[in-house]
């Protein structure tokens, strides 16, 4: 089993996918306990000498300027978890959550939040003990942070509110700490405040994004090639010498995987030197790399916000090693807001440019000599005619979602937090433009499919091959119609996957 251990550093995107998505156990480093019992000491003595200091001795938000007795501290933290805790709706992935927390471990770990280390150590215990907190998906504003999932969160380590059952239910809190042997945590002054104020949640969904649309950029190219394979496209507009005259680098590399992809292939030597053919193929096909190009270097941006996230103390306030306690906005979540919103943009249209593509090997006026709607028997049966329509639908609200949340902003707080990010709204639609990016994907896979396999006798590039292996045992044959619904499942989780790809990098080697 992997093990990821918290370094005063940080951790890194793969520690935060191994502990979100795999059983990876989380370790602190000495170092770390060593940091968090130092800042602790510096709040400790602020509390000693009678201080005013923002959420150690007074109150939060609005509420700043009111001060609270030193007996009445530890009640201070414990009642702004549970007023926080004030989200509605169906509960977060458990994926998410685990990010979540993971990345708050990571901020309390900095040294900079002046918690006892004991703090950090109970969210590694639900960790490793598999306890995940009921988090709703609406309450954050990405304003200080994601302060509403991550009250949720800190609630569980109370021994009160909700938990994640096995199929998803929801259970009370001290009924799973007690099950996993783990007891409540009881507060002390600063450590309430330390455990929700921050950017994990929005920073969680991002690093998320960024490894699904990493994946999902590359699987554009072969369903790209793959369709323009069906259509008797032509591959010159692929040529290296072509994109070095326009350097961008994303653009580049996807025009160097279509341009592979499409080689070894007796569909395209078919028609190489066919002068009936269109001199220049439609836009969906021969822009196909300057489209996912531009994707690719837009999360490129994004792995930078992110990466620069992961180094950075965003809670509020901090602890400086010099014994200052300052007020910051570090928590603001502009910065994950921004780039959730453009990558949302770009991955909407590369599933837009997709969905061209089908329509195109659908329309029997375009398709270069296939049958309408890819069916053998046009007119009795319909084809794949309304895969089409689900891929226009799924474009439609794509581009409804890649409406930027990041410039929304309401102010709360009786106007002391008076422009918030919408970080989390961002970064929460993007996992959606990305799920549906996958279904498109899916449909031009099909289409493609199908559109080869129609091509025969010829035979298809080692990627058209792979692609028939993946998915022809489901789709069958061209003929009658069939319930189309589980064939699209099915291409979906090829898309999804890994193996389709693991199975065309062996025939051509890795794909940029």
């Amino acid at each position: 089993m992997s093990i990821v251990t918290v370094q005063p550093t940080g951790v890194s995107p793969a520690d935060v996918l191994a502990v979100a998505r795999g059983a990876a156990k989380v370790v602190l480093d000495p170092s770390t306990v060593a940091a968090m019992a130092t800042s602790r000491s510096i709040v400790d003595g602020i509390e000693a000498a009678g201080r005013p200091v923002y959420g150690v001795s007074t109150g939060f938000g609005a509420l700043a300027n009111t001060f609270v007795a030193p007996d009445r501290r530890a009640e201070l933290q414990h009642a702004l978890i549970r007023s926080h805790a004030a989200g509605v709706g169906a509960p977060m992935p458990r994926e998410v959550v685990r990010a979540m927390m993971l990345l708050r471990v990571r901020s309390l770990a900095l040294g900079r939040s002046g918690v006892r280390p004991l703090v950090a150590e109970a969210l590694v215990d639900l960790l490793n003990a598999d306890v995940t907190p009921w988090v709703p998906e609406h309450g954050s504003l990405g304003a200080s942070g994601d302060l509403a999932p991550l009250a949720h969160c800190a609630l569980v380590l109370l021994g009160e509110g909700w938990v994640l059952g096995p199929a998803g239910e929801r259970l009370p809190a001290a009924e799973a700490l007690d099950a996993a042997g783990l007891a409540p945590v009881e507060l002390a002054a600063k450590e309430g405040l330390a455990l929700i104020n921050g950017t994990d949640g929005m920073l969680g969904m991002l690093l998320l994004a960024i490894r699904d649309a990493a994946h999902l950029f590359t699987m554009a190219d072969v369903t790209a090639a793959l369709a323009i394979e069906a259509m008797l496209g032509s591959e010159r507009p692929f040529l290296p010498e072509l994109h070095a005259i326009r350097p961008h680098p994303g653009q580049s590399v996807s025009a160097a995987n279509i341009h592979r992809l499409l080689q070894d292939s007796a569909v395209m030597d078919s028609h190489r030197d066919d002068l009936a053919h269109a001199v220049q193929d439609a836009y969906s096909m021969r822009c196909a790399p300057q489209v996912a190009g531009a994707a690719r270097d837009t999360l490129d941006f994004v792995r930078a916000v992110a990466d620069r996230e992961l180094v950075s103390v965003v809670d509020n306030p901090v602890v400086l090693p010099d014994g200052r306690v300052e007020s910051t906005g570090n928590f603001h979540g502009a910065p994950l807001g921004f780039a959730a919103d453009f990558l949302a943009i770009a991955a909407a249209e590369v599933g837009a440019i997709a969905e061209r593509r089908v329509d195109r090997l659908l329309d029997v006026t375009r398709n270069r000599d296939l049958p309408a709607f890819l069916s053998p028997d046009a007119g009795v049966n319909s084809g794949l005619m309304i895969a089409q329509y689900t891929a226009a639908g799924i474009v439609a609200e794509n581009r409804r979602l890649a409406a930027p949340a990041s410039v929304d902003s309401l102010p709360t707080s009786g106007m002391q937090e008076d422009h918030v990010s919408m970080g989390w709204a961002a970064t929460k639609k993007l996992r959606t433009v990305l799920d549906n990016l996958t279904s498109l994907l899916a449909v031009e896979l099909l289409a493609a499919v199908r559109g080869l396999q129609l091509r025969a006798p010829l035979t298809p590039s080692p990627a058209g091959r792979a692609a028939l292996a993946a998915l022809g045992g489901a789709a069958g044959e061209p003929g009658p119609d069939v319930f189309l619904a589980p064939l699209m499942e099915a291409a979906r989780a090829v898309v999804a996957g890994p193996e389709l790809r693991a199975a065309i990098e062996r025939q051509i080697g890795p794909l940029g």
